[in-house]
């Protein structure tokens, strides 16, 4: 009797097909990956055909390591739990913002240097720091302003003091220590530079307002975070020189116009519902014209700015491509599709690098150049 149960369960396997095993299989692959309380760390909520990769390596019984990220969200994510509603409420899960930020001081750092020299790498580290300092205090400021706003807008409805996460006397403590810190780093600076930093609060903290009185928040966004434009050569000369920082700073306005016009047609619908301003707003259709006139704006500034700086011939390329990109960005845009908004949104680190890379050549190529003529005076001699 046993003989024939044996035999009755041997057929009914030899009847599974190895697809079905796969099938099931694969589906594991997809569980989620769940946060291990008991060590800080992450793990998969389930087997995966990949844990078999030689790569992945076994914790302990049936537990597998999970593919280390050095992405920002990863980081965040992996955080301790009671330290991630302040990260995200500095926005460090999403960079691009601290990004657009720096950008514009390495531009000013990057100009301001000596012909045929580098920037100077310790002023980039300084303002680096500076930028993740600001930008979380200004997401800090915006939050506690928005928060009202934001739980009415499913994009934001997450955000730590929207969800209840931190608390408005949590945030304005956390708040406290990021400008201290933040004055900490100015404070390494000349005095110049330190009164010209200073000056920008008013416009940091006033920022989140401007949503409820104009349609053109975004210009006053502009303000604030090309501020670094002037800071930056004020700390490597002590002073601005205003024919190279003014058109270098309306530049980095235009550019902040053009990608934040961009940002907020994400938003678009919930903003009209909950009575809230934008350019997104206010252009509508007309957009893609609007944006072509800041590109050109944009690179009229970049221009003066490279002549009265005595830029070469690689600055001036690069700003052609410069070009070419933004032109591509604003073609191509489809304005009613969030995701496609976001994705040319993000693509302006890659322009300001971009254009952060040329200042540098240009810069190196002014040695070459007076190299060329000071060969030229003693031949001529």
């Amino acid at each position: 009797m046993f003989a024939v149960k044996l035999s009755s369960q041997l057929n009914a396997l030899k009847r599974i097909h190895y697809r079905t095993c796969f099938a099931q299989l694969s589906a594991l692959s997809h569980c989620p990956v769940v946060k291990d309380q008991r060590n800080g760390g992450c793990r998969p909520g389930g087997y995966s055909p990949t844990a078999l990769h030689p790569s992945a390596r076994p914790l302990m019984g049936n537990e597998w390591r999970r593919p280390f990220s050095l992405s920002a969200a990863a980081i965040v994510n992996c955080a301790p739990a009671s330290v991630q509603p302040y990260l995200r409420l500095m926005r460090v899960d999403k960079p691009i913002g601290t990004w657009l930020l720096y950008l514009p001081c390495t531009w000013s750092i990057g100009l301001a240097a000596d012909p045929g020299c580098l920037p100077h790498l310790g002023m980039l580290t300084l303002f680096g720091v500076g930028a993740v300092l600001m930008r979380g205090a200004g997401c800090t400021i915006n939050d506690m302003w928005d928060k009202d706003f934001d739980r009415k807008v499913s994009r934001t409805a997450t955000r730590p003091i929207a969800a209840g996460d931190v608390s408005q006397m949590q945030a304005l403590v956390f708040l406290g220590g990021q400008l201290s810190l933040a004055l900490g780093v100015l404070l390494c600076l000349n005095y110049y530079s330190i009164a010209l930093g200073a000056a920008s609060l008013s416009l940091v903290v006033t920022y989140p307002l401007m949503k409820r009185v104009t349609y053109w928040p975004q210009l006053v966004l502009g303000l604030a975070f090309n501020w670094g434009a002037l800071l930056g050569w004020a700390a490597i000369a002590g002073s601005c020189d205003w024919s190279v920082c003014l058109p270098l700073y309306f530049s980095g306005v235009m550019w902040t116009l053009i990608y934040d016009t961009i940002y907020a047609h994400q938003d678009k619908e919930d903003d009209v519902k909950i009575g809230v301003k934008s350019t997104a707003l206010m252009f509508r259709e007309q957009t893609k014209p609007w944006l072509m006139g800041f590109t050109a704006s944009m690179m009229a500034g970049l221009t003066v700015a490279g002549v009265n700086a005595e830029q070469t011939l690689p600055y001036y390329l690069t700003l052609s491509a410069v070009a070419v990109h933004l032109t591509h960005q604003i073609y191509t845009l489809d304005i009613n599709k969030p995701e496609d908004c976001w994705k040319k949104f993000v693509s302006n680190r890659n322009l300001g690098l971009l254009l952060f890379l040329g200042i540098i050549a240009g810069n190196l190529w002014k040695e070459r150049r007076e190299t060329l003529l000071q060969d030229e005076e003693l031949q001529t001699c």
